[in-house]
């Protein structure tokens, strides 16, 4: 399931990948963990629980949409995150603006690639546990996308 491979580059392979940073409070990690439980469990109770989807559903313009969209934010952010990652030569400091890829149409291309990716799920599964989701990430990525830009 693509779902899954995503949650799993970004808890278990994209960690790996990157170099050492600045290190992340222990509150703030606290926070995200505590929300990537609950927004997981949501997501899974509602997909697993609750959703009923005509036996056509995967045919549907929306849920082909939503694929499409959430396979080319993943694509976006993973080609992103990659171009982060190498922006410095190890040892090497300072800021550096990213280029390439959608870097060069706006400055947080990871972001919007995440934001992309969750809407396309939303629209793919058509719940309100999954709209709340991509409005969550909007609103987080997004302050996060201004902030950067700054």
């Amino acid at each position: 399931n693509r779902f899954f491979f995503l949650v799993q580059y970004r808890a278990l392979i994209f960690p790996f990948l990157i170099r050492q940073g600045k290190p992340t409070p222990f509150f703030t990690f606290l926070l995200a963990l505590l929300f990537c439980i609950s927004n997981g469990y949501l997501q899974g109770r509602s997909l697993s629980s609750y959703a009923v989807y005509p036996s056509d559903w995967l045919k549907h313009p929306c849920f082909i949409a939503g694929f499409m969209g959430w396979l080319i934010g993943m694509a976006i952010n993973i080609q992103s995150d990659h171009i982060l990652r190498n922006l410095r030569k190890p040892g090497e400091t300072g800021y550096k603006i990213p280029r390439g890829g959608m870097f060069e149409y706006v400055s947080g291309a990871n972001f919007f690639g995440e934001i992309l990716e969750w809407f396309g799920f939303a629209l793919a599964c058509c719940s309100m546990e999954s709209f709340a989701f991509a409005l969550c990430t909007l609103f987080i990525l997004g302050s996060r996308a201004k902030q950067h830009h700054q």
